[in-house]
């Protein structure tokens, strides 16, 4: 069928929406395997002796030690602690190799040769295509017949292809297929003819907000700190040495909760779609702000939202902006309750002491 294009005004304009059959390919993506061309997304390569340490000192991660074929989530933070990038980050064959959203592609270059001083370190855009493949079948020996590797990698790690380029697998049902530009239509051909389904940006989304993943500038505002969105851990060490906005980040996971957390709505189907940035509302007052918004071909109308870390979970809300749309909180979706920080528990000993 004929290439939906994806909306011009939201973060995938020039990628492909949907090939006229949306919860068709979410549901080939949820029972077999499905290929989106996420080629929009913008690459940078960085090769130089020092380029893991120098990277390790900038950067929210600990990555200064990583393996060939390792692959991770990374973040530069501005001096208060909040998000100013996110990026997989893989690395491949003494590269690497960094991709994030297509909007940072530019800054993220730039902010990183301001940094490199006197390091060894080379800082170049890369012309690389991201293919995401979703579904339970990425190991059959068609597909991997067509990558020319004998068997999928682990998860979180990448093997370089035959033909240059690398796959690398981040979950048990996704796998990133990245060839160099000139090679991603013949790639995609050929994985469709191996059975892959074609399918477009709507199904990938559908797929990451349903596993509560965020998205830079769509799940996140200048205000985010790793913490709200679920990235420490998978994108944040705590245990690494001083980078810009450390502090916040050890004092918010030390003496206290952040302000607000990342959760899944659902909505009311029966009415128009609110837009991602659109303020929710419990009671009339805003309590928070939506994200992604799209319809999951088993939960129907989902957004992601960043609340006001507390919000019982059985709170009436509704969201603002252009649509009112009644809206309900995922139990599930409720971020865990790590206990009290040790420097929080300090701080009550002292003061229970004083009394």
């Amino acid at each position: 069928m004929a290439a939906v294009p994806a909306p011009d005004t939201g973060p995938d304009a020039g990628a492909v929406w949907h090939y006229g059959d949306p919860l068709g390919e979410q549901r080939a993506a949820a029972d077999g395997a499905v290929v989106v061309n996420r080629s929009h997304r913008a690459a940078l390569a960085l090769t130089g002796s020092e380029r893991r340490a120098w990277l390790h000192s900038i950067s929210t991660q600990h990555v200064s030690e990583l393996p060939d074929g390792a692959v991770t989530e990374n973040l530069s933070l501005d001096g208060q602690g909040r998000v100013e990038d996110h990026w997989i980050q893989t690395q491949i064959d003494g590269i690497t190799y960094l991709d994030t959203e297509p909007w940072r592609g530019e800054p993220l270059l730039e902010y990183l040769r301001k940094m490199v001083f006197w390091s060894d370190v080379v800082v170049e855009p890369a012309e690389l295509a991201v293919l995401s493949m979703l579904g339970p079948r990425l190991a059959d020996p068609a597909i991997l017949d067509v990558l020319g590797v004998g068997s999928p990698p682990a998860e979180s790690t990448a093997v370089a292809l035959p033909g240059g380029g690398f796959v690398r697998r981040l979950a048990a049902a996704e796998m990133d297929v990245v060839v160099p530009r000139e090679q991603a239509e013949d790639m995609r051909t050929r994985l469709t003819t191996a059975g892959v389904r074609p399918a477009g940006v709507w199904a990938y989304e559908a797929h990451r907000v349903a596993a509560l993943r965020p998205r830079l500038g769509v799940d996140t505002d200048e205000r985010t700190i790793p913490h709200e969105v679920g990235w420490v851990g998978s994108a944040v060490h705590l245990d690494k040495g001083c980078y810009r906005g450390q502090e916040t980040v050890a004092r918010v996971h030390n003496l206290g909760k952040p302000p607000r957390m990342t959760v899944l709505l659902h909505l009311d189907g029966s009415t128009d779609r609110p837009a991602t940035g659109d303020p929710v509302l419990a009671g009339g007052r805003a309590v928070g702000r939506l994200g992604t918004v799209v319809d999951h071909v088993d939960l129907g109308p989902i957004a992601l939202a960043l609340l006001k870390r507390g919000l019982p979970t059985d709170t009436a809300l509704t969201t603002g902006g252009e649509a009112e749309v009644a809206a309900s909180i995922d139990a599930d979706s409720i971020p865990p309750d790590t206990g009290t920080g040790a420097g929080r528990l300090a701080v009550e000993r002292l003061r229970g002491g004083t009394r």
